[in-house]
């Protein structure tokens, strides 16, 4: 059976929308998207992928509705709203699911009704404990969709939102559904920033993957959301690979073997050989273990000649919605693209010797034709691994 994502809604630090998003991705002159600021860390400066767009009002949902995940998932589907109200209509509302990465869901705003109570002693009237729940992007959705389907969170950290895809495909094998929308959404929030400095993981410069300079992560915002069906269209989900290393809490498990795995059944479901992969979108995080690991596990897989890049130094590691919104970039890679241009990888140029040499795609690099198979990469806390497979229609 053929999985198609047939239609991409997108919002990200790049901007909102697919045009916006497309322009700044392929930019060559100047990395983009990257603000720097003490909001979510009070007396430290850093680098966040922080979404810019206006996003949707959410004053006419129910309150406990009203986050801003939700509002970042309001905004990538205004994009394919009217895409997925005609599917909805065409299938039924019992037979569109919803699959969707999350992991901060309300923290911000529970962030902000634990600092009311500590000032005025008591919880303020725009809070509502549901807006934390884990599950609330997808109760969102259905409620806001009018579903009645399948409709469920994945929460595995950086892989959740790819993983999302592996999950919408599963659900149209087992004819469950005939329309996923599946994507991912993450807010940023003092909360993981903190968590992530507890870990020493946060770079104070934009991030540098591949570098011997690199010294950590930047963090980010945003949400992708896809109309994922058996309907043909430009673009296949071809193929995907999902793995559990299970070797350590927060670091990958240095063989690679995990995520070699991923990638091979990747390839495998999709019945496409290693040199046919025309990109890689990496993982690429920039801290010292994980991109070590990812650069091996490149090279013994695919070989050191496929055009590869990180796009986090341009979003941040959006989390739990860094899967979908770096399959997003897959997609405008393979749709409209006659060139073939690349999203270049942005970072000083100081190869790490210690690591394989990989081909990092220089600002204004294309292939001078279409793309026609794309790999992203996610590789999460505890070892769980995904790698999504796109091609052509």
């Amino acid at each position: 059976m053929t999985i198609f994502l047939n239609q991409l809604g997108l919002v990200c630090s790049l901007g909102h929308g697919q045009r916006a998003v497309r322009e700044t991705l392929f930019r060559a002159d100047a990395p983009q998207g990257m603000t720097r600021t003490e909001a979510f860390s009070p007396g430290r400066p850093l680098y966040v992928g922080e979404v810019n767009a206006a996003l949707p009002d959410s004053s006419p949902w129910p309150l406990w509705h009203r986050s801003r995940n939700n509002a970042l998932l309001a905004a990538a589907l205004q994009e394919i709203r009217p895409a997925v109200d005609a599917a909805v209509a065409r299938v039924g509302p019992a037979r569109v699911a919803i699959v969707l990465g999350g992991s901060t869901s309300g923290v911000r705003e529970g962030e902000a009704a634990v600092r009311a109570r500590l000032s005025t002693g008591r919880w303020p009237d725009d809070y509502d404990h549901r807006q934390e729940e884990l599950a609330s992007a997808s109760t969102f959705l259905a409620w806001l969709l009018g579903t009645a389907g399948p409709a469920h969170v994945i929460s595995t950290a950086c892989s959740s939102g790819a993983k999302a895809l592996a999950s919408a495909a599963r659900l149209l094998q087992a004819d469950l559904a005939d329309v996923v929308v599946a994507g991912g959404a993450d807010s940023l929030c003092s909360f993981t920033l903190a968590g992530f400095m507890a870990l020493e993981s946060v770079s104070a410069q934009r991030c540098n993957p591949l570098s011997v300079n690199r010294d950590g992560i930047n963090l980010g915002e945003g949400a992708a959301l896809f109309l994922v069906s058996r309907e043909p269209g430009a673009v296949r989900l071809a193929g995907w690979g999902e793995t559990s290393d299970a070797h350590h809490i927060s670091s990958p498990d240095p063989t690679a073997r995990g995520a070699m795995a991923a990638m091979n059944l990747a390839l495998a479901r999709a019945g496409v050989a290693a040199p046919q992969i025309d990109y890689v979108n990496l993982h690429g995080s920039a801290t010292p273990q994980n991109d070590a690991m990812e650069s091996r596990a490149i090279a013994q897989t695919l070989g050191l000649h496929v055009p590869v890049s990180s796009t986090k130094p341009l979003t941040g590691h959006a989390l739990a919605a860094a899967g979908a919104i770096e399959a997003a970039f897959g997609w405008l890679a393979l749709v409209d693209n006659p060139l073939g241009r690349l999203p270049p990888h942005w970072w000083d140029g100081e190869a790490d010797p210690a690591l394989p040499r990989l081909h990092a795609v220089s600002p204004g690099d294309a292939l001078g034709r279409p793309l026609r198979h794309v790999l992203s990469n996610s590789f999460a806390f505890g070892g769980s691994n995904a790698s999504l497979l796109l091609g052509t229609g």
